[in-house]
C-alpha cells in the first residue's frame, strides 16, 4: 500500500474534519465517560457562573466604573496631556497591525476581535466624544498597519522589529515628557501617574530593564571570574530568598541612603527600582536553564568555526537558550505584570490602589464587588492576550521540537 493510500486511510471523516458538530462529538463525546465528564464540567461552570453573570447584568451598580473611568485607566494624569497616552496608542496599533500582518497567518478572529476591541471600548457611557473618536482612529490605524504588513512584509520585517525594541522606552519618554519648564512637552512627574497607565509602566519599565540585567547576571554565574561569579550567586540568592514586598520596602526606604547628596528619587521610580532588582533575579535564573540545556556540541563547532567566546554567547549559544525558555519567560512577564499590584501597599495608586481609593467616596461604599470584578477583568485580558502571543511564538520557532 502507497504511502499516499495510508494517509488517506487514516483521515478521520470529513463531519469531524469541517464542521462543529463533529469536532464536538470527537473532542467531548467520543465516550461514556468523556461524556459523563463534559456534562459533570458544564453543570459545575453553570453553578459558578449562572449567578455571578446574573448578578453582573441585573444588581450590579456599575455607575461607579462609569463615573471613574479615566480615574481608573490614568491617575491624575493631566487631561490637557492626553494627547501623548494617545500616540502611545497609536503607535501601538500600527506596530501591531504591522507583526499581525507580516508574521501571523490564519487565526482571524483572533484578529477580528483585536480590531473589534476598540470599537466596543466607545460604548462605555462616560467617555467623551474625543476619546471615543480616538478610540476609532486606533482600530483604523491597526487595520491600516495590517493590510500594509500584508502587502510589504518582507520589506518591512526588519523596521519592525526596530520598532518593538523602541516602542517601550518610548512610551516612558512620552508619559513623562523632557521641558522641565513645562511649556511644550513639559515633564509630567510621576506622583500624576495612576491607575492602568502606572500598572503598565512599572510593567513595561521591569521587562525593558530586568531583561538585559538578568541576562548578564545569568552568564555572570557561569563566569570562569570567582570575583563575578560570587557576586552574581549572592545576589540572586539573596533577592530571590525576600518576599517582593520586601523588595518594594526596602526599595522604598534604603535605596535613598545610598544616592548622592541632594539627590533624591520620587516614590514611583524606587518603585520601579525594586521591580527591576526582584525580576532580574528570577529571569537570571530562567535564562540560566536555558544555557544549561544547550548542548557541549554547540560550543565545540563554535570553537571549530573560530568564533570567540563572545560572538559564540551571542550568535550561537544565547539564540537557543532564550528560544528553549520562552513559556518560562512569558509566564514570568505575566506574574510580574500581576505582582505590580503590590505596590498598593507602599502607598502608589496603581489600578488596585485607585481601586480602593474609588470605595471610599461617599456615593460609592460598599461597591467592592463591581470595583474588584472590573479591576480582575483587565489583569484577565492583558494576561491572556501575553499567553496567547506566547502560544503562538511558541509555534512559529518550534519550541519543544528538533
Amino acid at each position: 500500500m502507497t504511502t499516499a493510500a495510508v494517509d488517506r486511510k487514516i483521515l478521520p471523516p470529513p463531519t469531524e474534519r469541517y464542521t462543529v458538530l463533529g469536532w464536538v462529538y470527537k473532542n467531548l463525546f467520543s465516550t461514556w465517560y468523556d461524556a459523563l465528564l463534559t456534562l459533570g464540567s458544564a453543570a459545575l461552570l453553570y453553578l459558578v457562573f449562572a449567578p455571578m453573570i446574573s448578578w453582573a447584568f441585573t444588581a450590579a451598580k456599575w455607575e461607579v466604573i462609569n463615573a471613574n473611568l479615566r480615574l481608573l485607566m490614568i491617575g491624575q494624569y493631566p487631561p490637557s496631556e492626553l494627547w501623548r497616552i494617545w500616540a502611545c496608542m497609536y503607535i501601538a496599533a500600527i506596530i501591531i497591525g504591522l507583526s499581525w500582518g507580516m508574521w501571523v497567518r490564519g487565526m482571524r478572529e483572533a484578529g477580528i476581535a483585536l480590531i473589534v476591541a476598540p470599537f466596543l471600548f466607545m460604548l462605555f457611557p462616560s467617555l467623551e466624544l474625543n476619546d471615543r473618536l480616538n478610540l476609532g482612529g486606533v482600530a483604523i490605524a491597526a487595520l491600516a498597519g495590517f493590510f500594509i504588513g500584508r502587502a510589504r512584509g518582507k520589506s518591512l520585517s526588519r523596521l519592525t522589529t526596530l520598532s518593538w525594541i523602541v516602542y517601550f522606552p518610548l512610551v516612558i519618554f512620552l508619559v513623562r515628557g523632557l521641558n522641565e519648564e513645562k511649556q511644550f512637552f513639559g515633564v509630567i512627574g510621576s506622583n500624576f501617574w495612576g491607575g492602568l497607565l502606572l500598572t503598565f509602566l512599572l510593567t513595561v519599565v521591569g521587562i525593558v530593564f530586568s531583561f538585559p540585567f538578568g541576562i548578564l547576571l545569568a552568564l555572570g554565574r557561569r563566569s570562569s571570574l570567582t570575583f563575578v561569579k560570587m557576586f552574581c550567586i549572592l545576589f540572586i540568592e539573596v533577592i530571590r530568598g525576600v518576599p517582593f514586598i520586601t523588595i518594594l520596602f526596602m526599595s522604598q526606604l534604603v535605596l535613598p541612603l545610598f544616592l548622592p547628596a541632594g539627590l533624591t528619587l520620587d516614590r514611583v521610580i524606587r518603585a520601579m527600582a525594586g521591580v527591576i532588582i526582584f525580576s532580574a533575579a528570577y529571569l537570571a535564573e530562567n535564562v540560566r536553564g536555558g544555557l544549561q540545556a544547550i548542548p557541549k556540541g554547540q560550543f565545540e563547532a563554535a570553537d571549530a568555526l573560530g568564533l570567540n567566546s563572545f560572538q559564540t554567547m551571542i550568535d550561537i549559544i544565547l539564540p537557543q537558550a532564550l528560544r528553549a525558555v520562552i513559556p518560562i519567560l512569558v509566564g514570568q512577564f505575566i506574574a510580574l505584570f500581576k505582582d505590580t499590584s503590590l505596590v498598593a501597599i507602599v502607598g502608589l495608586y496603581d489600578l488596585l490602589g485607585i481601586s480602593r481609593s474609588l470605595l471610599a467616596q461617599p456615593d460609592f461604599i460598599g461597591r467592592q464587588p463591581e470595583v474588584y470584578m472590573f479591576i480582575s477583568a483587565i489583569y484577565w485580558m492583558f494576561s491572556y492576550v501575553m499567553s496567547y502571543i506566547s502560544q503562538r511564538l511558541e509555534v512559529r520557532m518550534g519550541v519543544g521540537e528538533r
